[in-house]
C-alpha cells in the first residue's frame, strides 16, 4: 500500500484518468467544512427518510407473524417442530386480544412478495420524473404516499387478502422512486470526494431502520396490538415529509442557506462532469459493460437482501422458533451491523481515494468483492448449522455486516460512470435496479423438501412433509 500522496501533479502530457486521482488537474475551489453544512444537512435528512422508508417496509415482516393464526402456518409447515422451543417463560403475557387471521403459508408469500411487482414498476419512472418535477418532491411524496397506505394497512386486512396485496402493491410504487430519486439529487449535491461518505451515510438510514423497527414492531405487537405497528410508522413517515418539503432544495444553486463557499465548492468539484447532451443514449448504455457489471452485483446482492429482509422473521419463529419479542430483536442484529459497515466503509472508501492515491475502479471492486463474496460465504454457512440459535444468529450478522461493503463499491459506482446531470444518473440507476429486480424472479431454484414460490426477491419457506410426493 503506497502512503498518502503529498504535493500531487499531473505528468506533463498525462491524461486524467480513472488511475488517477480525482484532484489531479485543474485547481479545485477549497472545500468547504463539514459541519452544519447545506450538503450534509441534506445527507441527515436523507439518513431519516430512508429509515423511515425501510421501517414502513419491514414492519409487515414482524406484524405477519402476530396476524396469522400459528395453528394455521404450523398445519403447512413440516420443519417447524425439527428445533425446540427454548424461550423463556415471560411474566408479561403476550397480547391476545389482536384479530388473528387464517392466512396459509403460502398466503402469507404473497403478501409479502406483492410489494416488490409495485417497486419493479416505478423504478424506469422514477428517473424520468425526477428530471420532470425534481428529486425533492418525488422522494418526499414518494415515501408520504408509502406512509398514507401503511395507515390504512388495518382496514386493507379486514377487507380481506385481495385488499392487503393491491396496498402492498402500492406501497412498493411509492418507494419504487426513491432509490433513483435520492441518486440523481446526490448528482447535483456530491463532490467527488466526499461522495462515498455523503451517499453510503444517507443510505445507512435503511439498516438503521430495519434495526429500530423490528425490535420495536415486536415489542408492540407482543404488548400491545400490531395495528399500532402501522399507525406508528406511518405517523413518523408524514412528520418526515413535512421536514424534508421545508428544509431541502433540488441543488445548491436554489438552496436558501447555503454558504456561498460551499455552493462554489459544489458547483466547481462538479463542473467537469457534467454532460450538455439533452438526450439519454439509451443503446450505448444498453451496450456498457460497466452497466451491465452494476446490473449484475445489483441482482446477486439483491437477491440475498430482499430475501433476508422479507424472511428473517419468518425464519426466526417458524425454524429457530423465537417468540415475537424475542423475534423482532433477534432479527434487527444483523441489520445493525450492516448499518455500523455501511457509515464505515464510505469513510473509508473516500479516504483510501483522497488519501492514499487509489483510483476509483480499485476501490469499487475492493468493496464491492468484500461486500459481496463476504456475505455469500457466512449465508451458506447458516444453512449447514441447523439448531444452534446462536451460531445462527453470528452467521446471519457477520454476512449483512460485510455486505456493508457494497455500499461504497457497486451501490454508488452509477455516479462515477455517468455525468452527473439530474436525468441521465437517476435513469442510469433506474435502469440497473429495474434490470436487477426484473430478473429475480427468473433465478428461482428450489431445494428438496421445499415448495417455493418465484416472484420479486421472494421465495416462501413452506416445506413439504416427509412423504409428500414430488
Amino acid at each position: 500500500m503506497r502512503s498518502p500522496a503529498r504535493g500531487l501533479s499531473p505528468s506533463d502530457g498525462e491524461e486524467v484518468s480513472d488511475s488517477a486521482p480525482l484532484l489531479q488537474g485543474a485547481p479545485q475551489a477549497e472545500a468547504a467544512p463539514a459541519c452544519c453544512s447545506a450538503r450534509y444537512n441534506l445527507a441527515a435528512l436523507a439518513f431519516f427518510g430512508f429509515f423511515v422508508l425501510y421501517a414502513l417496509r419491514v414492519n409487515l415482516s414482524v406484524a405477519l407473524v402476530d396476524m396469522v393464526d400459528s395453528n394455521t402456518t404450523l398445519a403447512d409447515n413440516g420443519t417447524s417442530k425439527e428445533c425446540a422451543e427454548h424461550s423463556a417463560s415471560s411474566k408479561a403475557l403476550h397480547n391476545q386480544k389482536s384479530k388473528r387471521y387464517q392466512w396459509d403459508a403460502e398466503t402469507q408469500g404473497w403478501i409479502l412478495g406483492s410489494f416488490f411487482y409495485g417497486y419493479i414498476i416505478t423504478q424506469i419512472l422514477g428517473g424520468y420524473i425526477a428530471s420532470k418535477v425534481g428529486s425533492k418532491l418525488l422522494l418526499g411524496f414518494g415515501i408520504l404516499v408509502t406512509a398514507l397506505f401503511t395507515l390504512c394497512t388495518p382496514i386493507a386486512a379486514d377487507f380481506g387478502v385481495g385488499a392487503l396485496i393491491v396496498l402492498r402493491v402500492l406501497e412498493g410504487l411509492g418507494e419504487g422512486v426513491t432509490f433513483p430519486a435520492m441518486h440523481a439529487m446526490w448528482s447535483s449535491w456530491a463532490p467527488p470526494l466526499e461522495r462515498s461518505k455523503l451517499l453510503s451515510f444517507s443510505y445507512a438510514g435503511a439498516s438503521l431502520g430495519m434495526v429500530i423497527s423490528l425490535p420495536l414492531s415486536g415489542i408492540i405487537c407482543f404488548y400491545m396490538n400490531w395495528t399500532y405497528v402501522f399507525y406508528l410508522f406511518g405517523i413518523v413517515g408524514i412528520i418526515w415529509f413535512a421536514l424534508w418539503i421545508w428544509l431541502v432544495s433540488d441543488s445548491p444553486e436554489t438552496h436558501k442557506s447555503i454558504s456561498q463557499g460551499e455552493k462554489e465548492y459544489i458547483v466547481s468539484s462538479l463542473k467537469n462532469q457534467l454532460s450538455s447532451q439533452k438526450t439519454v443514449p439509451w443503446i450505448p448504455m444498453l451496450k456498457s459493460l460497466p452497466l451491465w457489471a452494476i446490473v449484475v452485483a445489483h441482482f446477486s446482492y439483491n437477491w440475498m437482501f430482499y430475501t433476508l429482509l422479507t424472511l428473517l422473521p419468518t425464519y426466526m419463529k417458524e425454524i429457530l422458533r423465537f417468540n415475537i419479542q424475542e423475534n423482532g430483536i433477534l432479527s434487527a442484529v444483523p441489520y445493525f451491523g450492516g448499518w455500523l459497515c455501511i457509515i464505515l466503509s464510505g469513510q473509508a472508501a473516500d479516504h483510501l481515494r483522497a488519501k492514499w492515491n487509489f483510483s476509483t475502479i480499485c476501490v469499487r471492486q475492493i468493496f464491492s468483492m468484500i461486500g459481496m463474496i463476504g456475505p455469500a460465504v457466512f449465508l451458506v454457512a447458516a444453512g449447514f448449522i441447523g439448531c444452534d440459535y446462536s451460531l445462527a444468529v453470528a452467521f446471519l450478522t457477520i454476512s449483512t455486516t460485510l455486505g456493508g461493503f457494497s455500499s461504497s463499491g457497486f451501490s454508488i459506482n452509477h455516479l462515477d460512470i455517468a455525468p452527473s446531470t439530474l436525468l441521465e444518473n437517476g435513469k442510469l440507476f433506474s435502469v440497473s435496479l429495474l434490470l436487477s429486480m426484473y430478473l429475480v424472479p427468473f433465478s428461482s431454484r428450489c431445494l428438496p423438501k421445499v415448495k417455493c414460490r418465484t416472484g420479486p426477491s421472494m421465495t416462501t419457506m413452506d416445506t413439504e412433509t416427509e412423504g409428500t410426493n414430488k
